[in-house]
């Protein structure tokens, strides 16, 4: 009987050495030198991250040797998948059913570039996918910014290809510096709700119900549902991890709804004013 070789599955390096020609350790220091350097704390990404980085690149055949992809080390832990404006090319122009791209530009009445709309045609579509990008929302006071009808060029190009061909996990450079800047605001997992006080707590509590009081007047009464002290600050910085997470004007509203903070500080306008300018924070951030 004939012995069945067992077949291992290639490792994303080994694949992606061989794919350049490359030995292994010499295809994974140039591309660590090249594209993943290390963060301000001289931490450098690991294994984990570095496999993690090359099946992106290998999932959307972009060369890291071109730096047709590279990545940013995220402040939370991580990396952030970067592709050039290059790369967004390549993939653009890989995708069989492309069938055009057009560009519009908008200026105003004094000459100034306003907006560009980038509109991608496909094979398979009766109408194209058009993107609008407004200059104003995009600018960055940055050397590359000078070039601004270019700049904005690119901007329309990418969000389009992202509808057009549904690409997801990669930024380009202005995005995916903003993401890795970003502190890891994932929300702390609720606490579980406190048990019903018996009498032999009810001291316990009470001693818990605290107010603030500076020349007689009391400052933050607030009480949860068990008459336990709020403690605004830390209502606050939940409230503003949720915010972070929400990436649309309804999920900004679906937090709002859900923390209630008008009902929670009824009363106080100074705690009110605090959480209005956190949510319109955010929907300014998500252009809301």
């Amino acid at each position: 009987m004939n012995a069945v070789a067992e077949i291992r599955p290639k490792s994303v390096l080994l694949d992606m050495a061989n794919r350049y020609g490359m030995e292994p350790p010499a295809f994974e220091a140039t591309v660590r030198a090249t594209c993943m350097k290390p963060d301000k704390n001289g931490k450098v990404p690991s294994r984990e991250e570095f496999a993690a980085f090359l099946l992106v690149a290998k999932e959307y055949n972009l060369n890291p040797l071109l730096k047709e992809i590279y990545a940013f080390p995220a402040k939370g832990g991580g990396i952030v998948p970067i592709v050039s404006v290059d790369g967004w090319v390549n993939l653009i122009n890989s995708q069989d059913a492309l069938d055009g791209i057009e560009f519009a530009v908008e200026h105003d009445d004094k000459g100034a570039l306003v907006s560009i709309t980038c509109r991608i045609y496909r094979k398979d579509r009766s109408r194209p996918i058009e993107v609008t990008e407004y200059l104003v929302e995009c600018v960055r006071q940055t050397e590359p910014w000078a070039m601004k009808h270019r700049m904005l060029r690119h901007k329309a190009l990418i969000q389009c290809a992202r509808y057009a061909f549904g690409f997801a996990g990669i930024y380009d450079e202005d995005e995916g510096e903003k993401i890795a800047n970003m502190k890891d605001v994932t929300p702390p997992k609720p606490p579980a709700p406190p048990a019903p006080p018996s009498e032999d707590t009810a001291e316990v509590i009470e001693e818990r119900r605290v107010e603030k009081v500076i020349d007689g007047e009391i400052i933050n009464p607030h009480e949860d549902a068990n008459g336990i002290y709020l403690d605004p600050t830390q209502f606050f910085e939940t409230m503003e991890a949720e915010m972070a997470q929400a990436t649309t004007a309804a999920d900004v509203e679906e937090v709002w709804t859900a923390r209630d903070p008008m009902a929670v500080f009824d009363g106080d306008d100074i705690n009110q004013g605090i959480a209005k300018a956190i949510k319109n924070r955010r929907l300014k951030q998500i252009g809301g």
